[in-house]
């Protein structure tokens, strides 16, 4: 089974272009799901970061505050890798888990943080949804209700856009008419089924 690392920038459409592979039928493995789960009260995670960063990172009913974890992380790099230190393998555990339980010609594993946490050896094949950082700027404020100030502070701590085209496999250009994105996903649909099959096709232990 051929495994698709599909990642880009925040606000660049990775979650829309997941659901329309989704839709095809294509099984989706998504970081920031699983992340989700495990920093839930009783969970893995969840005391690491409360032991971590304290109860302030807290809501009313003890559930973690994201938006304000997320502020705190990208005013400081230090507890940005202390976090990620927590739960990047606890996530790429959890993916590999669920990815041996599949059959299917292929599957996506949408990880945000594919290129910056070096986690090229999960995947593959990179797939990256490209935005310039205008729209993505417009679609984050516009999201997350953030000031632009914020936006720009939570784009500045990614890896450039010229490093994720270079590290690409495939790319889906999202900076244009949305129509378009059905259109592209279906043909990378096509191509990733028929390179299953050929591989499908090779000798054990080769390809």
């Amino acid at each position: 089974m051929i495994k698709i690392g599909l990642t880009g920038g925040i606000a660049s459409g990775k979650t829309t272009v997941a659901n329309l592979f989704r839709d095809l039928g294509v099984p989706i493995i998504d970081a920031d799901e699983i992340s989700h789960r495990i920093t839930e009260p009783g969970h893995r995670a969840y005391s690491k970061i409360i032991a971590l960063f304290g109860d302030e990172v807290l809501l009313s009913d003890d559930l973690i505050d994201r938006a304000k974890l997320r502020d705190k992380i990208f005013k400081d790099d230090a507890a940005r890798k202390q976090l990620e230190s927590i739960l990047h393998p606890m996530i790429m555990a959890d993916m590999l888990t669920q990815v041996a339980a599949l059959d299917a010609p292929y599957c996506i594993l949408v990880i945000p943080l594919l290129l910056e946490a070096n986690q090229h050896e999960l995947v593959d094949r990179i797939l990256v949804i490209d935005a310039d950082k205008k729209h993505q700027l417009a679609r984050l404020v516009q999201r997350d209700g953030i000031a632009e100030e914020h936006g720009h502070r939570i784009l500045a701590a990614q890896i450039s856009r010229a490093e994720r085209l270079a590290a690409a496999d495939d790319i889906i250009d999202n900076n244009n008419d949305p129509s378009v994105l059905a259109a592209r996903v279906n043909e990378l649909h096509k191509s990733y089924l028929s390179t299953a099959e050929e591989l499908s096709l090779l000798p054990p232990g080769e390809g």
